[in-house]
Order: structure tokens, then sequence, then C-alpha cells
């Protein structure tokens, strides 16, 4: 199940999803692996130990790595790209996870 709902992920992330709905729920990825939520979350913990939740944003925050490298687009471009609606949430959840703003990211390369 953790295989489908990876490759379900990556697929929503490459496609232009992100643009159009933003950033998935817990329950949006429970739908759409008919499972409740609840389970779902549960099942995600247990082969992870991350709540699905938190897995979700990880894989967000894996790929805005990269696209922050990408000095041709702004980083509110890429916050609005990656499904963010407002570029502060988005530097707010990157700092969280890396420890550096997207900015202070982008400055290392």
């Amino acid at each position: 199940m953790l295989t489908r709902f990876e490759a379900l992920l990556n697929d929503y992330f490459q496609s232009k999803k992100l643009q159009i709905l933003g950033l998935p729920s817990v329950s949006y990825w429970a739908e759409q692996l008919h499972l409740s939520a609840n389970y779902f979350g549960d099942l995600v913990r247990k082969e992870t130990g991350k709540t699905a939740q938190d897995f979700i944003q990880a894989t967000v925050i894996e790929l805005a790595k990269e696209k922050v490298f990408d000095s041709r687009k702004s980083l509110s471009e890429i916050a609005y790209e990656m499904g963010f609606k407002y570029p502060q949430h988005f530097t707010r959840l990157f700092k969280q996870h890396v420890g550096r703003t997207p900015v202070e990211y982008r400055s290392l390369n």
C-alpha cells in the first residue's frame, strides 16, 4: 500500500495537480487509496515512523529543495508552483524541515 501511495504521490507532484489542487491532504490520499483517513495514517506511521502529514510534507520539501536551486525562478514562483497559497507558508515549512530558509539554502549552491 505504501509503494502505491508513493507512486501516486510522485505522479501528483510531476503533474500540474499541485498548481490546480494545491497541497494534498491526508484525507485526499486516503480517498485515492479507498481507505479511511485514520487507517491510512496508521499504515503510514507503522511503515515509516512518520505521520502521513509529515511524510507528505517531507516529500514536498525534497522536491522543493531541487527547485530552490533554479535561480531563474523567484522563491514566490516556486512556492506557488509547489501548491502553496502564500509564499510565507512555503518558507516556514521549508525552514522547519531543512533548518534554513529557502534563500539561505539557495545561497549554499
